[in-house]
């Protein structure tokens, strides 16, 4: 049995409700092209089953999602010349970013000069915060 939102856009295109152009589609993911791309061959990657966030998927879709990212991907290098690299994005929860709330992987073809830019803002890790901070998250991945 399918999990679907009724009220969601992703699982109104995956039912055929909403149009889009469909790259891919399995058992258990679909694929499209993003309608506001960032570059060409701008793409999305949604599982079949409605999940607003990571954090309520199970890792098994998640696996099968990644498979397809990846499949996906290197289709779109080879039928893009001279697209060399491309972004992976994933956001979870409106703050981060995320406008549909549906799972969704974003495969953005990159060039030297699409002008997108990318912004990594580093800091530096304290060794004090680094070791409560990862006996925190170690706690939580075993207890």
């Amino acid at each position: 049995m399918s999990l679907q939102d009724p009220d969601c856009i992703f699982c109104k295109i995956i039912a055929g409700e909403i149009p889009c152009h469909k790259l891919y589609e399995d058992d258990h993911t679909f694929a499209f092209l993003d309608i506001g791309p960032l570059a060409k061959g701008h793409c999305l990657v949604i599982p079949k089953d409605h999940h607003a966030t990571l954090a309520t998927m199970p890792p098994e879709l998640a696996g099968k999602c990644m498979e397809t990212v990846t499949r996906l991907a290197n289709a779109v290098m080879a039928s893009l010349p001279g697209v060399d690299a491309y972004n992976v994005l994933q956001n979870n929860g409106e703050v981060a970013g995320q406008v549909v709330p549906h799972v969704h992987f974003h495969i953005i073809p990159r060039t030297e000069a699409d002008g997108l830019g990318y912004r990594w803002n580093a800091g530096q890790l304290d060794a004090d915060d680094a070791e409560s901070l990862k006996s925190a998250i170690v706690d939580q991945l075993t207890g």
